[in-house]
């Protein structure tokens, strides 16, 4: 999978009257292709073991795929709020908000028309980095306050692809923007990701209910969440556990000592088990979701002809947690009016010894 199988013109489309577009990255080792619908990586291209060049990266080949796809999230910038809010709720000072309630009771991934089903402004800044940014209007989905939101993505010489992030709001609001990528580092459509090595820098996670909202923080040791040393994905994954029930395998946060960190430090380790591929991901964020694609239906055709079949793709978002408007313990995802959130993470690509 290279580059050249992607055609812009299948990305230069209207959605909603607005222009959309592909957009190239390089540097001396990685190339990557992203556009403006959902401000989303479209593929990443990385070498593996033996110096050939595998997209990573899950995605389709063209506009028209993205914007009929029953999964909106593939490769894109989720907001106003990722995650999900019980009954679509929330209160800021004594005033309930209501949002689209889109998956079960609850609302999830900003809404039925979120971030990543928008059209954002783009500027190409070099031949490594891209510039996206939005608008959210006050009363977008049920938020409140005109948001504005600026992401910039880069491949750095590092080997590096990152992310940073940049927002404000004219009215108290809350918000949780992440990037929703969904990886295989054997190569998208090469088959599921169970053998995948992972590793978790946290000895603590969210348990979950049956619709798979938090409920409070728990310890790893001794369950089938404990990933603080590497074990592959599908080890665990089918064992007879409440937690895995309710998310239907991996689909909780993992919560870090650290917090809001001033830099970004190292979270996650994955490692392709074919390609050699290895993905360090580095955030200023306090949490990372692990989701294993366990509603992955095989309805849609990846860029190379497969099927997104379940597990055929990970996700590790980095973010803050569900549901936090409504925990008064968990870090406030309130974003005071006038005042520049920044956030950053980073992922970080090398073949593994």
């Amino acid at each position: 999978m290279t580059n050249t199988m992607l055609h812009r013109t299948d990305f230069q489309s209207l959605v909603n009257g607005e222009e959309t577009d592909l957009y190239f990255l390089e540097n001396k080792n990685l190339k990557a292709t992203l556009t403006n619908y959902g401000a989303r990586v479209v593929s990443l291209l990385v070498p593996d073991k033996h110096g050939n060049l595998i997209d990573v990266n899950a995605g389709f080949d063209s506009i028209e795929k993205y914007v009929q796809a029953k999964e909106q999230c593939y490769g894109a910038i989720v907001g106003r709020y990722a995650g999900r809010i019980a009954h679509g709720r929330f209160t800021i000072d004594g005033k309930e908000h209501q949002l689209d309630v889109n998956n079960g009771p609850n609302a999830l991934h900003g809404g039925n028309k979120g971030f990543q089903t928008r059209v954002w402004d783009a500027k190409q800044v070099s031949s490594s980095k891209v510039e996206f940014c939005y608008v959210s209007q006050d009363g977008e989905e049920g938020y409140p306050g005109s948001f504005s939101v600026k992401v910039i993505y880069n491949l750095t010489e590092k080997n590096e692809l990152t992310i940073d992030f940049e927002y404000s709001s004219n009215k108290k609001t809350i918000a949780n923007i992440i990037n929703h990528n969904f990886w295989n580092l054997n190569g998208e459509g090469s088959g599921t990701i169970i053998n995948h090595s992972l590793k978790i820098c946290t000895d603590k996670f969210n348990d979950i209910n049956e619709y798979c909202i938090p409920t409070h923080i728990a310890f790893v040791k001794n369950t089938p969440f404990d990933f603080t040393d590497f074990k592959t994905i599908g080890e665990r994954i089918n064992e007879n556990d409440i937690q895995l029930k309710n998310g239907t395998g991996y689909d909780h946060t993992y919560a870090f000592d650290k917090g809001v960190s001033a830099m970004p430090e190292l979270v996650a380790i994955a490692i392709g088990d074919e390609s050699g591929i290895a993905m360090e991901i580095y955030t200023t964020e306090p949490a990372v979701h692990f989701y294993t694609g366990n509603f992955m239906q095989g309805l849609h055709t990846f860029k190379g002809g497969a099927k997104d079949d379940v597990r055929t793709a990970f996700c590790l978002e980095t973010q803050h947690f569900p549901n936090a408007p409504n925990e008064p313990t968990a870090l406030s995802t309130i974003k005071e009016p006038g005042k520049v959130y920044t956030s950053t993470t980073i992922h970080k690509f090398f073949v593994a010894t």
